[in-house]
């Protein structure tokens, strides 16, 4: 049974809605520590003073920001206690805006919003009243000493959504990325806008989450249960492929068009079969498929 991990309520205008928050992300990261390969013991992780090469009590542990290399400025617990926000319980939408005025690039963690004793009724309110109108609460709230900027806004699941968001100086400016200023100048003729809109047109299909897998971490699951079950993987050295030239682009847009209209209708591309245990993978070339990385340490 999932736990709320916040309690409190919404409020918007002079309307109060009691609220539990809950996670909506469950993340499947695969973990792993760090061992002693001689031994197996797993290692312990020590604060040590490089200039004294001596471990340092916890308690004498400050915050320092750098200013230069080797250069910090000491700022003490009670200091920053003294700026942290207000514990509230109350999240304050500011105002409402349409749901695609929102880029995704602000949204970071997914949460739900249940209602909380008494607050049925005013839940479903608000839910409605979003839904209809097509908007999206940008609220504040304090979430483990932290404030926080949040959108709130109903799910197709029928639930209120709350995601926390990265604030606008957070965000890095394309401007600063060098290879995006070859744009500049770049023109397409309208034959190859045509084909690249067909191409796209093709491919589309209704978004279905389940569709898609980590592949990756099923395999490094795999993997570690045929070792934990005594089994040695013999691990092939990788082969560098040398890089294919740049195809033309109009040939390779038509290519793919002719390609993608030859499939079968309601055709929708599946997760490659991967090979029987033992078996040669080859490429649709009949080349040896490139060996997938070993599971490395995160």
């Amino acid at each position: 049974m999932a736990r709320a991990i916040w309690t409190g309520t919404i409020s918007f205008g002079l309307v109060t809605v009691p609220v539990k928050l809950y996670s909506a992300v469950n993340r499947k990261t695969v973990r792993f520590h760090q061992l002693n390969r001689s031994t197996g013991s797993r290692i312990a992780m020590r604060r040590v003073d490089p200039s004294t090469e001596e471990e340092v009590a916890y308690e004498d542990i400050v915050k320092g920001y750098e200013l230069s290399p080797d250069r910090y400025v000491v700022v003490e617990p009670a200091e920053l206690e003294t700026l942290q926000p207000k514990k509230g319980r109350t999240i304050d939408i500011l105002d409402f805006v349409d749901l695609a005025q929102i880029d995704p690039g602000y949204y970071d963690h997914q949460y739900y919003l249940a209602p909380g004793p008494g607050g049925a009724k005013p839940y479903r309110l608000l839910l409605e009243a979003m839904r209809e109108t097509g908007k999206v609460g940008i609220a504040t709230v304090v979430i483990r000493s932290k404030e926080q900027l949040v959108a709130v806004r109903p799910m197709e699941s029928g639930v209120l959504g709350m995601a926390t968001m990265v604030f606008a100086d957070e965000i890095i400016e394309p401007e600063r990325i060098e290879e995006l200023s070859e744009l500049d100048g770049i023109d397409v003729n309208d034959r190859e806008l045509a084909i690249a809109k067909q191409l796209v047109e093709s491919l589309a299909s209704e978004f279905e989450p389940r569709r898609y897998k980590d592949s990756y971490r099923e395999d490094v699951l795999a993997l570690i249960e045929r070792k934990a079950a005594g089994e040695e993987i013999a691990v092939q050295p990788q082969i560098e492929e040398d890089a294919a030239p740049a195809p033309d682009l109009m040939a390779a847009l038509k290519a793919s068009l002719d390609a993608a209209k030859a499939k079968p209708a309601g055709t929708k591309t599946a997760a490659k079969p991967k090979a029987a245990k033992g078996a040669a993978a080859t490429s649709p070339a009949g080349k040896p498929a490139a060996r997938k990385r070993s599971a490395t340490k995160r």
